[in-house]
Parts: C-alpha cells; structure tokens; sequence
C-alpha cells in the first residue's frame, strides 16, 4: 500500500485517503477517538499504545488540531456507520442466551 507524506513528520496520507501515522496501521481519528472518549494526555496514549512513539502521537495531535473539521467528519461517519450495523446486524445466538438468562 503506497502513502503520500505531509509536513507532519509522521504522519502520512495512505491510499484510502486516510491520515495514519506513518509505519504503522494507527489511523490519525482512531488515536484522536481515544484521546475524546477518555479524555487521555499524549502520555497515557503512549503508555496504551507502546509501539508508538510521543513524537508519533503529538505529530497525529498536530494533524488533528489543524485538519479538525475534517477528522471529526471521519470520526462522525465511523460512528454512524458502527451504529447502522447494530442496528441491522442479528444479535449472535449467544449474546441471546447471556442476556436473557442475565
């Protein structure tokens, strides 16, 4: 999968056009997704995801303050999209049986 580079240092665009840090398979809205959800600093981003660096993190943080719009839109159609497919998808036999026997 080839990527385009930015002037961020470790972030790249990859061929889906999405922002990831560049190396690895860490989308720049799945890091900003944690960061809102639970409100974590770029050291417990780090502690959570070892295999990145601060630099990485505070790089995808940069892309993120700058394009915020445009990560937040990707963010929004994620989380519709896992909302249509609970919605639409039959709920497996076991969860069944753990909730009603619950």
């Amino acid at each position: 999968m080839s990527s385009v580079a930015t002037r961020y240092e470790h972030i790249v665009v990859s061929e889906d056009q999405a922002p990831t840090i560049a190396g690895t398979g860490m989308k720049v809205v799945e890091l900003v997704a944690e960061k809102l959800a639970y409100g974590w600093s770029p050291e417990e981003l780090q502690f959570q995801h070892p295999g990145l660096t601060l630099g990485q993190i505070y790089s995808a943080l940069a892309y993120y303050a700058d394009h915020a719009e445009e990560v937040d839109d990707d963010l929004e159609r994620r989380l519709q999209f896992v909302d249509r497919m609970r919605r639409t998808s039959p709920r497996p036999a076991l969860l069944k049986r753990i909730r009603k026997e619950s």
